[in-house]
């Protein structure tokens, strides 16, 4: 087996060792493109904007939900209420079409 030497100097924790290279998944400074502090501002505010827009459609949607879950049975009660109100209203006046001027029934 072949004996390396080590090199003389060898860096440290506390120092930085300059590659040369982009750090991975990063594109190279020279390559992105120079932005005003209005342009990335306007890019930050688009992509805050998609986000938002959704997460609000969300957050309303299960807002909607909650609120209907907890209608429900207050709409049915009153639903109800209206509809027995409606058909005894409609069957004292069909019974009372019936009946003949002098009291008696048809």
């Amino acid at each position: 087996m072949a004996t390396r030497t080590p090199p003389k100097f060898v860096p440290t924790l506390t120092e930085v060792v300059q590659t040369g290279a982009a750090p991975l998944g990063a594109p190279a400074a020279d390559t992105l493109p120079a932005l005003t502090q209005e342009q990335l501002a306007q890019r930050v505010l688009q992509r805050v904007e998609l986000t938002l827009d959704r997460r609000l459609r969300e957050a309303v949607a299960a807002t909607i939900v909650e609120h209907t879950s907890a209608l429900t049975p207050l709409l049915r009660e009153r639903v109800e209420s209206v509809v027995r109100e409606v058909v005894a209203e409609a069957l004292a006046d069909e019974l009372q079409a019936r009946q003949r001027p002098d009291g008696t029934n048809v």
